[in-house]
């Protein structure tokens, strides 16, 4: 009676504390659009971030409003606030206590989801929370070694009658019924809601609601939608509100997630605390029936001392539906007194061995190294992929694999190099064998080294680091494809002809090549030449050297009019060079103009007018005849 009583008295200081903020953020938890989740992958060797996005419905909940477990943490928290967290494996309370498989796969989820959504603040503790309200667990811990449950975990029909009514959606493949849809698996996620938010954390090729990796992940990635940070209170109470539309379920679910970040320790898988009160108040018929509960190790009573005292009978009736105490034994007054025999209720067996075997513990957690698998010289020229990945080993103390492992690789010092997607970090879970390796590596156009750091997520380990060099790329060979002979120009004007360099690099074509163009005096100068001619640069600027990239067939090409003749008549080189030994000279020919011939003046010829004239000789006119 007291043990009922005292759970009545929680529930309601439970339920009446939040009432009107939840109603609030169910209200608010409806409006806004749901954005597409970040899927990922944590398992396996592939990046996180790699997975497909559907569009998400905009109401609803992933449950479908499902019944769940009502029950409530005892009102003695597993530890005291403030006190650490990480107690030793198979200490504390009962109920305190989370399944080897299902603890893992609750933070490892909250892992990856940090890695891709770090503003959320997931905390493991809310699927903790979540998972003993929907499933208890997954049923005390009953999965297989790959996470799966050992049977489906089905919610009831969603026929309308006392539930949502959903008809069905994914022809019984998730949930056996193809007339309506039922919640599935450790998380309860209706088929509908796993079409677009399942997750494949193991990397087995399944999305798989019943597995609780792939549901624990895809329940982090839902309470975590529409930009959410569960940091703070309203958007915590959104988060839960989305899932279950029920304000006793936010408030049953925040009491187990504040108990459980008071501290928890882990039990072998199939030994968790089942719950029995469900939110429907049905049959549990309603869903499969649970493994019961599992007994606590008999114990041994203490031994008594002092005789027993005679029991009194009671001679008040007992009260309706109290059986009635048991008489005791009368006793001859001249003899000690001694207890009878009591028989026991269940027959008494001897008190199971503890495990022999190590608990299963997180896979960080065993991790003792992590050191760097040769792969060679990590080097790429400039705008290509890396054709080697840096790859790291996660090992235990004994130097074996460790299977499961977060490895956060990180890209550090003065590069424009990136991994695929144009990131600086990605995360990779490692394999079967230990080993992790990084996404494709893409040198970006800076030349020079850097840095590849690899650490285990959630670990102080050191780090191992990998050395990295973007260098040219390169050209062997230069071949001028417009002839041989010099350019000319003349002084004032501009060189007319199109100049073209092949640029090949063992025979191959050399594409991006950075070729350095320089106007020298001679074959033979090392440093640009001071006068004659010049590359057309901007407002005007005199510029003797000059960096052309080599297009996708391997050419440079110098268009008409872009070097410039100078002032200064004589004989010059264009020295063309690239890394890894191309070169070649082109002469430049600067004239002076032509003279420009003065116009003769002709003589002055005299006129005839001016000129003098002879006059003829006078002659004698006859004499008039007498």
């Amino acid at each position: 009676m007291a043990a009922q009583l005292g759970r009545r008295l929680r529930k309601g200081a439970t339920s009446g504390a939040v009432v009107a903020a939840a109603v609030a953020a169910l209200a608010a938890s409806q409006a806004p659009e749901m954005i597409p989740p970040p899927t990922d992958n944590a398992g396996g060797d592939r990046a996180i971030g790699t997975g497909d996005a559907t569009t998400p419905p905009s109401d609803g909940s992933a449950t479908g409003d499902s019944p769940y477990f009502t029950e409530l943490p005892p009102l003695n928290t597993p530890n005291k606030p403030g006190a650490p967290t990480h107690l030793p494996v198979i200490t504390g309370p009962a109920e305190a206590g989370i399944p080897a498989s299902i603890l893992a796969a609750y933070k490892r989820a909250e892992a990856s989801v940090r890695s891709t959504d770090p503003g959320c603040n997931l905390p493991w503790q809310l699927l903790a929370g979540i998972g003993k309200v929907e499933s208890g667990q997954a049923r005390g811990g009953g999965v297989d070694a790959n996470g799966r449950t050992l049977s489906p975990i089905l919610g009831p029909a969603l026929n309308g009658v006392g539930f949502a009514n959903i008809s069905d959606t994914d022809d019984g493949a998730y949930d056996g019924d193809k007339i309506h849809d039922r919640a599935v698996g450790p998380m309860q996620f209706i088929p509908s809601t796993w079409a677009t938010w399942g997750q494949d954390a193991n990397s087995d090729g399944k999305k798989d609601p019943n597995n609780i990796y792939d549901a624990a992940q895809a329940a982090g990635l839902y309470l975590c939608a529409n930009d959410r940070n569960l940091a703070l209170k309203a958007d915590l109470d959104r988060a839960v509100l989305s899932y279950n539309r029920s304000t006793e379920y936010l408030n049953t679910v925040l009491s187990w997630f504040e108990y459980y970040k008071r501290g928890t320790h882990q039990v072998p898988d199939g030994t968790g605390v089942l719950p029995v009160d469900r939110s429907d108040k049905r049959d549990r018929g309603n869903r499969p029936a649970s493994n019961p509960p599992h007994s606590p190790l008999p114990t041994t009573p203490a031994p008594t001392t002092s005789a027993p005292k005679p029991v009194t009978p009671d001679p008040k009736p007992s009260e309706p539906g109290v059986p009635p105490k048991t008489p005791p034994a009368t006793t001859d007054p001249g003899k000690t007194p001694t207890t009878p025999p009591t028989k026991p209720t269940v027959p008494p067996t001897k008190p199971t061995d503890p495990p022999t075997t190590n608990p299963t513990v997180p896979p960080a957690v065993r991790v003792a190294k992590l050191t760097t698998v040769a792969t060679g010289a990590l080097t790429a020229t400039t705008g290509n992929a890396f054709g080697k990945a840096p790859t790291v080993a996660a090992l235990d103390a004994s130097g074996a694999p460790v299977t499961g492992v977060s490895i956060k690789f990180e890209i550090v010092g003065s590069t424009d190099a990136r991994f695929a997607g144009a990131r600086t970090t990605a995360t990779v879970t490692t394999g079967s064998s230990g080993l992790a390796a990084s996404p494709a590596l893409q040198a970006g156009q800076k030349v020079g080294p850097f840095t590849v750091r690899a650490t285990v997520v959630n670990r102080t380990l050191a780090a191992a680091e990998f050395t990295a060099t973007v260098t040219a790329r390169q050209a062997d060979t230069l071949t001028r494809l417009d002839g041989d002979a010099a350019l000319p120009a003349t002084t004032g004007t501009g060189f007319t002809q199109q100049l073209r360099v092949k640029a090949t690099d063992k025979g191959v074509l050399a594409s991006g090549v950075l070729v350095t163009g320089v106007v020298v005096t001679s074959k033979t100068a090392i440093d640009a030449s001071t006068e004659g001619p010049y590359f057309k640069g901007e407002a005007g600027a005199t510029a003797r050297t000059k960096v052309f990239t080599t297009d996708a067939e391997g050419l440079i090409t110098l268009a008409p009019g872009d070097l410039l003749a100078g002032d200064k008549a004589g004989t010059f080189f264009l020295k063309l060079t690239a890394p890894g030994g191309g070169s070649t000279f082109v002469e430049l020919t600067v004239a002076a103009p032509e003279p420009t011939p003065e116009p003769s003046t002709p003589e002055p010829t005299p006129s005839t007018s001016d000129a003098p004239t002879d006059s003829p000789e006078a002659t004698s006119s006859p004499s008039p005849s007498a």
